[in-house]
């Protein structure tokens, strides 16, 4: 079985509305920062795994986690096709440069 790195990809929009949904919203953005994800815009993260298997045990504790209301959505791909993602405006964020498959610079 041949391993390859595999990059998570999770869009979400939860109700922001009450106070209650406010604190469940920002718990859910509490818990994915701790998890290792790292934010890619607003609502959209990444997370690196070094293979598909490891990817797949760690959606399974996700999906355990995720808030009952709002829209969650993953993607997962490999790092190569990742790479190969066109940024029309702005560039890549500070951990985005910082975050690469080297394993000597993985955090």
């Amino acid at each position: 079985m041949i391993y390859e790195f595999m990059r998570l990809l999770l869009f979400f929009d939860l109700p922001n509305v009450t106070l209650k949904e406010r604190k469940i919203y920002n718990d859910f953005r509490k818990y994915l920062i701790s998890n290792g994800y790292i934010m890619i815009q607003f609502s959209v993260y990444s997370k690196l795994f070094n293979n598909k298997d490891a990817a797949n045990n760690h959606i399974k504790i996700l999906m355990r986690n995720a808030p009952k209301t709002g829209h969650i959505r993953l993607m997962l791909v490999t790092e190569k096709q990742y790479a190969n993602t066109i940024i029309v405006v702005g560039g890549k964020t500070n951990q985005e440069k910082i975050l690469t498959v080297d394993p000597f610079v993985l955090l």
